[in-house]
């Protein structure tokens, strides 16, 4: 009877890591594909900073906004206190920033970003040469010893977020989890980006960042709080956009986010 016990209990054990394992291959499966997506991070190809007034883009390479594909002129994006409009086929129309508010142009795309007090215009190419020169991403061996259980306290307050551009942004911080990895007590801070936010978000730094790991740090994103915990996949944690664009606008990690150990898990740099 032990003996099938201990076989049955062994069984189990195997079942749940493969379990697990297969977690966490699909995840990566989702990753890869939602940057390969049409609109994903590969294919940000452009990024072009608006002055007030007229923008004006097309393919020719005398426009503001100089495009992969299209008529030579197509039109103009104005922006005047604020507020960004295009002129386009005889048209104009005000389009949102941040948002799913498209203006389609041949095969691109291009969106309107606002960074602090600038404005922007964000060219994605089904064509870009990002998409096309993609060769995955290398991970490290998914490990469960990287899931960790931490102690989350409530603190709500503001902490400075800075981004690639040198801009300074106070977000929304809830609290801090708790946790210990190699022995050491650590903490991590994460923000909230909208104020309904269904999720945590961890912008983070550990030992292995410039060697193993992407520089300026890595993402990482949780389930909120529930009974004063929350988990913390580190096999998760992925490459912010700049890893595979040079056309992106990242966040780097908080001073408190910085982590001196090495979180051998997640996601491994990528170049260029």
């Amino acid at each position: 009877m032990a003996r099938i016990t201990i076989a049955l209990l062994a069984g189990m054990a195997l079942a749940a890591a493969t379990g697990y394992q297969s977690e966490i291959a699909e995840w990566r499966r989702a990753r890869e594909a939602a940057l390969k997506a049409d609109g994903g991070w590969l294919s940000v190809a452009g990024l072009f900073w608006l002055h007030q007034g007229a923008n004006r883009f097309g393919k020719d390479e005398s426009n503001d906004i100089a495009l992969p594909d299209g008529p030579t002129q197509a039109g103009a994006f104005d922006l005047h206190d604020g507020k960004v409009t295009v002129t386009l086929d005889g048209a104009t129309r005000e389009v949102a920033h941040d948002s799913a508010d498209v203006v389609n142009v041949g095969r691109v795309s291009l969106f309107v970003i606002q960074r602090g007090d600038r404005y922007g215009i964000r060219l994605k190419d089904p064509g870009s040469q990002y998409l096309r020169e993609f060769h995955g991403i290398e991970y490290f061996p998914a490990s469960e010893a990287y899931r960790v259980t931490a102690r989350f306290v409530s603190e709500p307050r503001k902490i400075p977020i800075l981004n690639i551009l040198g801009q300074t942004e106070d977000s929304e911080c809830p609290g801090y989890a708790v946790f210990r990895l190699h022995g050491q007590e650590l903490r991590l801070y994460p923000i909230l980006e909208e104020p309904d936010a269904k999720e945590l978000f961890f912008i983070f730094r550990d030992q292995t960042a410039g060697k193993e790991t992407y520089g300026a740090g890595r993402f990482l994103y949780s389930d909120m709080p529930k009974n004063g915990q929350v988990v913390l996949d580190f096999n998760k944690a992925y490459n912010p956009p700049c890893a595979f664009t040079p056309y992106a606008t990242c966040p780097l990690p908080p001073k408190e986010n910085h982590l001196a150990v090495r979180v051998d898990a997640g996601e491994k740099k990528y170049g260029h």
